[in-house]
């Protein structure tokens, strides 16, 4: 806006004393300071209020007014409220400096005039960028990939002065703005995500406010980032895009637009704006997910082959061709990790999805999908759910079938010695971070559950790789939570069996022997629960057990009496021990 454009303002109320002749100039914002030397804080362009409380005498307002003309503001406004008219002396230097000066009548607050100009500077500044980002759009649609969505957030820092990330439905950071400023904590990147897939799940209107602690915290603006959807046309057809999708197939796959700043009376024009941002960066989403089709393709080859009992020759090859695609420049055969993940609705909330195998094929395109997000994130924001050397997204090759996804996850190759359980990815480490947002996601009537399998080295081991992370994911179902993940690890045979004893039963099992216990806990403080689990850790040593307990022998013995009165057992037997065990296991 012009300065001309400010006087010109009835509302505004202001006078002009100097400087007619420069009422062209182009204001960018302003600033009301009382400071003696505000430089630090001017970057050009502003239009400065000032109630004069900097002003002594005379010879300061000369160095006041030097000091805006050599920082290039655009124009003084002068407040009338604390010494009536404005001071000659500052009329003359102004005049001698060719730097426009208003008299700001007393009736008129500067919050007034401060709130007219950003509002006409933000106003124009977006419609400007409008036209970038219709330039931008235009590019990306195109041809080949147009910068990517850091383009488009450098373009909100650096013309409407927003500072904004996109992030995945886990909280992973897609990007950012750049190196301007600090960049956004990990745990408030989880909250946010968390925020926006709890508004998505309950059919809030977008935008949506977030504010992540007390004041001053700041406000954020979440923005979905509506892509394709995950689900599956009917055979032989093609889906439209108008239509309507159940919020299931793309709360745990969209991204999302988190800007610092609180769009709840911003003007429709704005919001308009940072929606056709949000779809800029859809396209940059689609434009990856297309990229991930080669990878998609193989992994299902690879499936079908070891799923139809393929000779392991031919499942060989196939791993061969894989390989190189997967880690491109690798000399020597890497070995591979089996990762199956399921997504579950309950039964009250699963019925937008058509037929049962329909409803199927999009829970498994749904995990496909939320798979591969949750392995593609840097080994900075997942601590030691990733294996040394596994450091690009570009890796992972996801299929799905059944309703269950299936990651077949290549690690580099590694030396027998250093090959065992604890090579590849940790079940538990892979959803440290993502627990979170995915739990807001589900909002009580869904369940994610993985399995991992142990690393194999040749094509023998894959089959087994996937039954063993199969039943994994099945242990980890049996457990209590909206997110669960079990490994390799915990495959021991009684934990193994526990998944498929019924849950009547289970109930039954545990009250039977552990109910008199509790009670009795309860009566007595008696602690004789904690006391029976620290007794069989410690392999029924009396020794190992007091002294973890920090007990007396004797004392440790009256109470494993005492358990074995209430219960009818005796603990000096392996049977009564492993029953014991299993309760404490399913309770």
């Amino acid at each position: 806006m012009r300065l001309r454009a400010l006087l010109d303002t009835d509302a505004l109320g202001l006078k002009l004393l100097g400087g007619a002749d420069e009422l062209d100039r182009t204001v960018r914002g302003v600033m009301t300071t009382d400071l003696r030397d505000p430089s630090r804080y001017l970057s050009g362009g502003e239009v400065v209020l000032t109630g004069l409380a900097w002003r002594r005498d005379a010879a300061d307002s000369e160095a006041f007014v030097r000091i805006l003309v050599q920082a290039g503001v655009a124009a003084l406004a002068a407040g009338e409220a604390e010494l009536g008219d404005v001071p000659e002396d500052l009329v003359r230097a102004c005049a001698e400096h060719r730097l426009p000066l208003f008299a700001v009548h007393e009736s008129v607050a500067f919050a007034t005039i401060t709130e007219h100009v950003v509002r006409q500077v933000s106003g124009e500044r977006a419609g400007d960028l409008a036209a970038v980002v219709d330039r931008h759009r235009r590019m990306m649609t195109s041809g080949p990939a147009g910068g990517g969505p850091e383009v488009v957030l450098d373009l909100l820092g650096s013309d409407l002065d927003l500072r904004a990330w996109v992030l995945s439905p886990t909280g992973r950071l897609v990007a950012g703005p750049g190196l301007e400023g600090p960049p956004l904590p990990a745990e408030v990147a989880a909250r946010l995500a968390a925020e926006h897939l709890a508004a998505a799940r309950a059919g809030r209107r977008a935008p949506y406010r977030v504010t992540t602690g007390p004041a001053p915290s700041p406000t954020y603006s979440l923005f979905p980032v509506r892509g394709s959807a995950p689900r599956p046309a009917a055979a032989g057809q093609a889906r439209s895009p108008q239509e309507p999708r159940d919020v299931r197939e793309t709360v745990l796959s969209e991204w999302l637009l988190a800007v610092e700043a609180d769009a709840g009376d911003w003007p429709a024009e704005r919001l308009d704006l940072l929606h056709g941002v949000t779809q800029l960066i859809a396209v940059e989403r689609d434009r990856r997910d297309a990229a991930r089709i080669v990878r998609r393709r193989l992994a299902q080859e690879v499936l079908e082959l070891v799923q139809t009992g393929a000779a392991p020759a031919e499942v060989a090859a196939r791993l061969r061709v894989a390989a190189p695609v997967l880690l491109p420049g690798l000399g020597a055969a890497p070995h591979w990790q089996v990762v199956v993940a399921r997504v579950e609705w309950d039964e009250a909330a699963d019925g937008a999805a058509g037929s049962p195998a329909e409803g199927r094929d999009i829970d498994g395109a749904v995990a496909q999908s939320l798979l591969e997000e949750i392995l593609v994130d840097p080994p900075a924001n997942r601590g030691d759910a990733r294996p040394a050397g596994f450091e690009t997204s570009d890796r992972i090759a996801v299929a799905h079938a059944g309703g269950e996804a299936v990651a077949l996850v290549p690690l580099p190759a590694v030396s027998t010695e250093h090959d065992g359980p604890e090579t590849g990815i940790a079940a538990d480490a892979l959803l440290e971070s993502v627990r979170e947002p995915l739990s807001a996601g589900l909002d009580g009537d869904g369940r994610v559950t993985l399995g991992v399998s142990a690393a194999v080295h040749s094509a023998e081991g894959l089959r087994g790789a996937l039954e063993e992370a199969r039943h994994a994911r099945r242990v980890a179902a049996a457990r209590p939570g909206r997110v669960c993940a079990a490994g390799h690890q915990e495959l021991a045979s009684h934990v193994l069996l526990l998944p498929f004893v019924p849950d009547d039963v289970r109930r039954a099992f545990t009250a039977r022997l552990l109910d008199p216990l509790r009670d009795y806990d309860r009566r007595h403080r008696a602690e004789l629960i904690p006391t029976l689990e620290a007794f069989l850790d410690s392999d029924g040593s009396w020794t190992r057990c007091a002294t973890r307990l920090h007990l007396h022998v004797n004392t440790l013995r009256y109470r494993v009496g005492r358990i074995e009165q209430l219960t009818g057992r005796d603990l000096s037997r392996l049977e009564d021990k492993l029953d014991f065990f299993l309760a404490l296991r399913m309770s």
